[in-house]
């Protein structure tokens, strides 16, 4: 028997439209179309719309929110979003789209690529991203500490610790927490391994 898959946080798909220009009231009572049914999906946390300023080339930015990516990608393979994809042929010139983690996640170094997987493993617990997440960040404080310290400690405080966060930062993001997920991987993806 195969185990649950853990629920991944909030999604964001981003999606911009690049409009033709003498369809962009079609495209207005579209979106009000394709909006008003993905409301109807269960996990439905909300959508944006960023209408263009320049009426030359109408570029819209559509912000989808849904609970979980499993929720997400239900509304996206759904035979309601293909009728309403398939209306939108001949009112768009180009469209792309991105899907934002949210949380923590942006840290990490997912396996997908490395597994060749076509779907995304969901996020890693909570309370996994909060050890990883102590893991990474105490001991880099202590670094801080250690080698700007002496260096900061004629600066005003705030002006101090706003280096400190900036050194802490840049080596989170890069090298040490890829370093860390790919080396916990086994820990924070378990499912992932099979």
């Amino acid at each position: 028997m195969e185990e649950p898959q853990p629920q991944s946080g909030p999604v964001t798909l981003v999606i911009s439209e690049v409009v033709e220009p003498s369809k962009v009231d079609a495209y207005e009572a579209w979106t009000k179309g394709i909006n008003h049914d993905a409301r109807q999906f269960e996990g439905f946390l909300g959508v944006e719309i960023i209408r263009p300023r320049d009426h030359t080339h109408p570029e819209y930015v559509v912000i989808i929110k849904f609970e979980s990516y499993d929720r997400l990608r239900r509304w996206l393979i759904s035979p309601t979003y293909r009728a309403w994809m398939d209306q939108s042929y001949g009112l768009i010139a180009a469209r792309s789209q991105q899907q934002l983690p949210s949380g923590l996640e942006l840290w990490f170094t997912l396996p997908k690529a490395r597994l060749g997987m076509t779907a995304p493993l969901p996020s890693p617990p909570y309370y996994k991203q909060v050890v990883l997440g102590v893991l990474a960040v105490y001991p880099l404080i202590l670094l801080a500490n250690r080698l700007l310290g002496p260096l900061l400690g004629g600066l005003p405080p705030l002006l101090g610790l706003l280096i400190s966060v900036i050194f802490v930062s840049a080596l989170l993001t890069y090298p040490v927490m890829p370093w860390l997920s790919k080396s916990l991987e086994f820990w924070l993806y378990p499912t992932g391994r099979r």
